[in-house]
């Protein structure tokens, strides 16, 4: 299954994907388009109408550039009841999230009354958008296609979704009014003094409150009612010399409890605060203990691969047999974030902030730890010396070197020979040894098996 990401790191430096949102009346071919874009089959394709309902997340990538490609349900703006009412609403959150629209029409059926509806949906928003005339083979230089101009939103860009015709020319114009930073360009253009810091966790934990608390002001909404925060908002700030990003973002709930697509806004704006964050700040709340939507945030922070670090607000008021049973209840259940700081804080009475920093730092320092690889190499022989790898039938693992191969999080990348034999409890054992040495508290640490080439295991024998 692809995983959804929402940011793209360029030189070390996380930036946004710019969102194209796929939008038309059904069966006009927005699914095979959006296959065609992602180039992927992960949306279902097929010859009648209706068939898409939710909106569908998928990744692109087109030269150096990368995208996030929404597709929609059949769209009715003035939709009034039933399924199409939904599937309206479906529709209109994804044009909120997207940076750029596609309007999908079918150049064969010609404009019809929902196209105009949609044309002047479209043209109200103001927003960057690109109409395509799909199923258009044999249309590319002919004037067929002259009766959508009078849906007023300037040129129609024809292509066959189909049969892969247009699609790269789509994408360049589609990104064109965006003015995405080139590779080169973006390593100046970021500071890579400034910690992005995303504070995330369950509705109202007291995420507001803690970066209120720290700004002196009441500079965020703080309501004692969950959801206050609909929006990841971005607040710079200053400690000690060291700049920040504070990013408050809107309360994680439940998939089966996102009822309302404002909710479901808020969702993916959560989602893309942690992808690009530096480091995140897991919030818990004492007086709820670990629950599953807790465990669930986590498990993404970890496999967005960010520094982290636990803090459990409302310490104060919870009495010794509950922090003892919530003490625990980490442990066991955040047993996978073991390599993170954990403090036990009080935002509203300001109790703990101050160590709480410094763990923030150090995660970060940690996230961009560089490793040279004499020192990687003599740790991985001595704990080999120490504790040697079980052998696999005919096989034991033999560990050559290792080299760092990324950042933030750090990957260390281990050569030698039948490397794929190497068991999950020998990695761990590895990483412990790696992250005493390099002091890497905060942040996940990745291990990499390359496995040498035999030459002689293709040849035949004679």
């Amino acid at each position: 299954m692809a995983v959804f990401t929402a940011s793209v790191l360029i030189d070390g430096t996380y930036f946004m994907k710019p969102v194209i949102a796929l939008v038309g009346r059904p069966n006009v071919g927005k699914s095979t388009l959006f296959n065609r874009l992602t180039k992927s089959r992960d949306a279902i394709v097929a010859d009648f109408a209706g068939l898409t309902r939710d909106r569908h997340y998928g990744n692109g990538k087109q030269g150096k550039h990368e995208y996030i490609v929404i597709d929609t349900g059949g769209f009715e703006p003035d939709a009034s009841s039933g399924i199409y009412r939904e599937m309206a609403k479906q529709t209109q959150q994804a044009v909120a999230e997207a940076d750029v629209v596609i309007f999908v029409v079918d150049a064969r059926a010609g404009v019809s009354a929902q196209d105009h509806d949609i044309a002047n949906y479209l043209r109200r928003l103001g927003k960057p958008c690109v109409l395509v005339a799909n199923k258009a083979e044999g249309m590319l230089q002919g004037g067929q296609l002259a009766e959508f101009y009078e849906l007023g939103l300037g040129e129609v860009y024809p292509v066959s979704a189909a049969h892969g015709q247009g699609i790269r020319g789509l994408v360049d114009l589609a990104l064109e009014p965006l003015h995405l930073p080139e590779p080169d360009d973006a390593e100046q253009a970021a500071d890579k003094g400034t910690i992005k810091l995303a504070v995330a966790g369950r509705p109202n934990v007291g995420k507001s409150t803690l970066i209120n608390t720290w700004l002196g002001e009441e500079r965020l909404v703080a309501f004692d009612m969950p959801g206050t925060t609909r929006d990841a908002i971005t607040v710079p700030f200053e400690r000690n010399g060291q700049r920040f990003e504070l990013v408050d973002t809107a309360g994680l709930r439940r998939k089966g409890k996102v009822f309302e697509a404002i909710e479901k806004f808020s969702v993916v704006k959560t989602l893309q605060a942690i992808e690009s964050a530096n480091v995140v700040l897991l919030l818990l709340d004492a007086t709820q203990g670990v629950t599953d939507q807790d465990a669930h945030i986590a498990g993404y922070i970890l496999e967005s691969g960010r520094a982290v670090v636990l803090a459990v607000n409302k310490w104060d008021a919870v009495d010794e047999y509950q922090r003892q049973l919530l003490e625990r209840s980490i442990e066991t259940r955040l047993a996978f974030l073991k390599f993170a700081a954990l403090h036990f804080i009080s935002a509203k009475k300001r109790q703990g902030l101050g160590p709480l920093w410094a763990s923030i730092v150090q995660a970060h320092k940690a996230a961009t730890c560089k490793m040279s690889t004499p020192v990687l190499t003599r740790l991985l022989l001595e704990a080999v010396q120490f504790q040697t790898p079980k052998r696999a039938g005919m096989f034991r693992p033999k560990m050559r070197y290792a080299h760092q191969g990324g950042m933030n999080p750090p990957v260390i990348v281990i050569h030698g020979n039948s490397l794929e034999h190497v068991t999950d409890a020998y990695k761990r054992f590895l990483e412990g040894r790696f992250r005493k040495e390099f002091d890497l508290v905060g942040t996940p640490l990745r291990i990499e098996m390359k496995t040498s080439h035999n030459p002689f295991a293709d040849k035949d024998e004679n």
